[in-house]
């Protein structure tokens, strides 16, 4: 069959949040023609393996802890049977599938064309999308969206393939007894953290002393001595050889081979379920940039400035395969301005997403959040002499029923800076800190000062007030 050709106003290679936000907007709101192609599930990382299912998941293990702590409230709760990974995991996987769907119809609504395949450029105006019958569609764009996203990584070691990655552990038919999560970002600390919270015995090796390093310095310690403290099987300063299967037990069990602090001369573990969560790698393995000229950095991430635009005119990136900020509220936000920009006219002409104190949270056990700078960053930028921190640390009033040893903490952090005391860095820790970060995200977003926080009165009795009565 002779390849189709098509033409549009704006192509959009990925079908992830922020490619398919960016597409709806080009041509629901300003009617440019626009194609979409994605080769996976719609939704990216985020609907598939990503945000959505980790949510759900998080949902059940704090669901756990619940029913452990009810105890303390006077309740007598016995589990009849344990967790029912497999239900619950067939459960999850069909709100994916509904939402892959919602994905779909969007598209649709909004006239935006789907097209099922891989594509690679071809040129700077061009790319060849490889549809699933080997077919091949030629599409001219006059301009086009690069929206990729990324893959999990795994490590250079011989066994590698035997473990999983943050994608494996949805595919998960069965809960692992005992588990090895490697890797010191908020994916590992999330992961592992679930693990332990619905019953597997979890490990988790970690190259330094704490976890969450980009996080402010509060934030890794207050966390990675909790995780200690439940019982989470630390492994710092680790470094792993080799992983291979455990023949003699048969299954899916492995043995992994490391070094730790504990362990300076190397060690085994035999686990059933060895997950690498040790970074992620940009999804541009077969995408032609050198066809296009699109310049990519040393880890292979495309080049965007502040606007999207790559080094190529008319070919824009965004998202993870930026890897500027990989969050996905941050991709759409970012979609959304670059399709305002090609296709709203005159005063869109200068948008552009501002990267600048954007909040985050890790769904650890605790949670934890920030926004802004970090307590270093600031004193780096500022300089000491500047930067003043108010810290607080208790124990919520959820947990006053329970005995002093089950007792999570919560810690919160303002790093302020000049005379006016002007919010730079928010840190929190503890329950409900991605709902509470939110708010308070708005008020260091529009340049709060600390007497701003000081003049909201409290809500009482709530681990939010802590923020606003700082002394």
């Amino acid at each position: 069959m002779a390849p189709i050709n098509k033409e549009c106003d704006y192509l959009v290679i990925g079908g992830g949040s922020g490619g398919l936000a960016s597409a709806r907007r080009a041509s629901g709101a300003y009617g440019a023609k626009t194609i979409a192609v994605e080769s996976n599930r719609l939704g990216g990382t985020c609907v598939n393996v990503g945000c959505v299912p980790k949510k759900i998941t998080w949902n059940a293990a704090a669901i756990a802890e619940t029913i452990h702590d009810a105890a303390s409230y006077g309740f007598s709760v016995e589990t009849t049977a344990p967790f029912d990974w497999k239900t619950f995991k067939h459960k999850r996987d069909a709100e994916v599938k509904r939402l892959n769907g919602i994905y779909a119809r969007n598209l649709d609504k909004d006239n935006v064309e789907y097209i099922h395949g891989r594509a690679h450029l071809v040129s700077p105006n061009s790319a060849e999308v490889v549809l699933d019958d080997g077919s091949k569609t030629t599409i001219h764009a006059k301009n086009i969206l690069l929206a990729t996203g990324g893959h999990a990584t795994l490590p250079e070691i011989t066994g590698s393939e035997h473990g999983i990655t943050s994608d494996g552990f949805f595919d998960l038919d069965t809960q692992p007894k005992k588990v090895a999560v490697v890797g010191a970002g908020y994916i590992a600390v999330e992961m592992a953290g679930m693990f332990h919270a619905l019953g597997s015995e979890t490990h988790l090796f970690i190259r330094h002393e704490t976890f969450l390093r980009p996080f402010d310095p509060m934030v890794q310690e207050t966390v990675t001595r909790e995780y200690e403290r439940q019982g989470i099987h630390m492994h710092k300063n680790s470094a792993q050889s080799k992983l291979e299967k455990n023949t003699a037990k048969g299954g899916a069990w492995k043995t992994l081979h490391y070094t730790d602090a504990a362990h300076p001369d190397g060690a085994t573990l035999d686990v059933d379920c060895v997950l690498w969560a040790i970074g992620r790698t940009p999804e541009v393995e077969d995408l032609g940039l050198p066809a296009a000229g699109v310049a990519q950095s040393e880890r292979g991430h495309i080049i965007a400035d502040d606007y999207q635009n790559t080094n190529v005119p008319h070919i824009y990136s965004l998202g993870d395969v930026s890897g500027k900020v990989e969050l996905t509220p941050v991709a759409i936000a970012a979609g959304r301005k670059l399709a305002d920009r090609l296709f709203g006219g005159p005063r869109f002409a200068d948008a552009k997403l501002d990267y600048r104190n954007i909040p985050s949270v890790v769904f650890a056990h605790p949670e934890a959040g920030s926004i802004g700078l970090t307590e270093p960053e600031a004193r780096t930028q500022y300089g000491d002499a500047a930067v003043k921190v108010y810290t607080t640390a208790f124990k919520a009033m959820f947990y006053v029923m329970m005995p002093a040893e089950r007792k999570p903490p919560t810690s919160y952090k303002l790093v302020c800076v000049g005379e006016e005391e002007r919010v730079v860095g928010l840190h929190i820790v503890g329950l409900g800190s991605s709902e509470i970060l939110q708010g308070f995200g708005v008020a260091v977003k529009m340049g709060a000062r600390k007497r701003d926080f000081d003049a909201c009165v409290a809500i009482h009795p709530t681990s939010a007030e802590e923020l606003v009565t700082m002394r």
